[in-house]
């Protein structure tokens, strides 16, 4: 989470606009989940602290949902983005106010392509698809400046096939 929160962060800000990343690690027990805040727009940020209503929310941990409530404070209308490899028409349930869904199996892409379980790049490309909150050209640029060599290449292809791979659905409500 805080990988792909610090990328984005620099993507968008590469294409001119501002924006912030606030990891989260808490004073849980190791292995608690992490949270990762982004803020992004098109005039200066004043502020910094974790964000109560967003207008996307990313679960990178398939499971998490199903223990704590990921959709609390999820503004009317926002965005939901799931790693999962369960129907999408699930998560339109659970994330009731949302107004889009989206789902990827992010981890199945980070295995294939970067034969460990670690979904922060191939989420970016669900993130970006879902959104539109960068450019897949400037997410790819990060990626490059991050990575090198064989490493870089497997996060390119994690990025480009979540982006192609990410299922997205407008919810009437």
């Amino acid at each position: 989470a805080v990988t792909a929160a610090a990328l984005l962060a620099k993507a968008v800000i590469n294409e001119g606009r501002y924006a912030q990343a606030i990891p989260s690690f808490g004073s849980e027990r190791r292995g608690s989940p992490v949270l990762a805040f982004n803020r992004i727009d098109d005039e200066p940020i004043l502020i910094r602290s974790e964000i109560y209503e967003p207008d996307v929310v990313v679960v990178l941990d398939p499971y998490l949902p199903f223990s704590i409530n990921v959709a609390e404070g999820l503004k009317d209308g926002g965005t939901a983005i799931v790693n999962s490899k369960r129907p999408i028409s699930e998560f339109v349930e659970y994330f009731k106010n949302a107004g889009k869904v989206a789902v990827v199996d992010a981890t199945k892409i980070a295995v294939e392509e970067l034969k460990v379980p670690i979904t922060n790049t191939a989420i970016l490309g669900a993130i970006i698809r879902a959104t539109g909150l960068a450019k897949l050209e400037s997410i790819e640029d990060v990626v490059k400046e991050r990575f090198r060599g064989e490493i870089a290449e497997r996060n390119l292809r994690a990025v480009r096939r979540a982006y192609q791979e990410t299922n997205v659905v407008e919810v009437k409500r």
